[in-house]
């Protein structure tokens, strides 16, 4: 059978790059599509703002003439630049269970990550920190949250005999909220929140957020600059981001923690969890699948915790106890069975062990490899 790789170069070979995994996931249990609408804009150079400073290449494995696997050659310029470093990115990688498939994907984002003068790879990423990253390699029964993927279970294996190796490891961790609030996490909480120099902003509308938007991922932008893979971002970048999630945000699953001046000192987001509508509506918004998203955000049982920061001087001064705190309250008050943290680097512990104190449990685990391409 001829096996053969080539270059997403035509609007219909770019729709079936981003439709490919809806083909060989269909007998996935479980699988969740993504908002297709979503796909189609972050590979628009026109409509992602990432494609300012990465250099990208798409590219489907046709075996007898069907396309059995793709993938995403990325290079992150800011990042590269701001970590002195020389790297690539693969992502978006789906492939029939075939070593050699998955093989020669990976063969040709590697070429070409040589050709762009990188000495390594690694993945899977995307542009940015804010695109799916990580391979699932525990936890393939779990429901997955918006954003992730949600690989095959042969895929990992395929690259550990490739060479690729652990470069890190995300931990998602599953809270059951009815017993959440223990009396000692209470106390704790009480004990944190008497005399304390900053206060909680609850929101009861998408207008009153508006205005802490920026802030926000401003934030971010200063509390991340750390974290493995995270490349700044612009303003233009952040009110892309805010448009991109705008639909989806409950103001009540939003808390942004101020100083006395209103200034942002600490946020955390939550959206409940799309997964069923998304698999009803198939990924697609028209005609009808925007009822079952509407559907899905008003009866699911899993809260999605996305992101959520503290301003370094007030670490360990309760910001975090007193989002996390008001977070499951809000999260139980509206019936909400548990809630699925947002994938925190394995050595994150401080994070960690707050997940772990309201009594979570790691349910899903994700890889990043990496490559040396000397």
């Amino acid at each position: 059978m001829d096996l053969i790789v080539k270059p997403v170069q035509t609007r219909r070979d770019l729709i079936r790059f981003i439709h490919l995994p809806e083909k060989l996931h269909r007998r996935h249990p479980g699988w969740v599509p993504p908002f297709y609408s979503d796909e189609r804009r972050i590979f628009s150079p026109r409509r992602n703002l990432s494609h300012q400073y990465c250099d990208s290449i798409y590219a489907l494995a046709w075996l007898d003439s069907q396309p059995v696997g793709r993938i995403a050659g990325i290079v992150n310029h800011r990042y590269n630049k701001r970590q002195h470093t020389h790297t690539a990115r693969f992502g978006y990688l789906e492939s029939i269970d075939e070593p050699r498939v998955t093989s020669a994907l990976l063969t040709f984002v590697e070429s070409w990550a040589r050709d762009k003068g990188m000495d390594r790879i690694v993945g899977p990423m995307g542009f940015t920190e804010e695109d799916p990253e990580g391979m699932l390699i525990e936890g393939f029964d779990e429901v997955p949250n918006m954003a992730t993927y949600q690989n095959q279970a042969y895929l990992p294996y395929h690259l550990q005999t490739l060479e690729y190796a652990k470069e890190v490891d995300y931990v998602v961790y599953k809270v059951h909220l009815a017993t959440a609030i223990t009396d000692s996490y209470q106390k704790l909480y009480e004990r944190m929140r008497s005399g304390a120099d900053y206060s909680l902003k609850h929101f009861h509308s998408r207008l009153q957020i508006r205005a802490y938007v920026l802030p926000v991922f401003r934030l971010m932008n200063e509390c991340f600059t750390r974290i493995y893979g995270y490349s700044q971002l612009t303003d233009p970048e952040m009110r892309q981001l805010a448009r991109r999630y705008w639909a989806l945000l409950d103001p009540r699953f939003i808390k942004v923690a101020v100083d006395t001046h209103d200034r942002v000192i600490g946020f955390i987001l939550a959206i409940p969890s799309l997964a069923p509508g998304l698999i009803k509506a198939r990924g697609r918004l028209l005609p009808w699948g925007w009822a079952h998203i509407l559907k899905a955000l008003k009866t699911s049982t899993k809260l999605d915790t996305y992101i959520g920061a503290v301003k370094e001087e007030y670490r360990g001064r309760g910001v975090d106890i007193t989002l996390g705190y008001s977070i499951i309250q809000e999260a139980k008050k509206a019936g909400f069975e548990y809630l699925d943290g947002h994938h925190q680097l394995e050595l994150n512990y401080r994070i960690r062990a707050e997940m772990e104190r309201v009594g979570g449990v790691v349910s899903k685990r994700y890889r990043i490899f990496h490559k040396e391409l000397g």
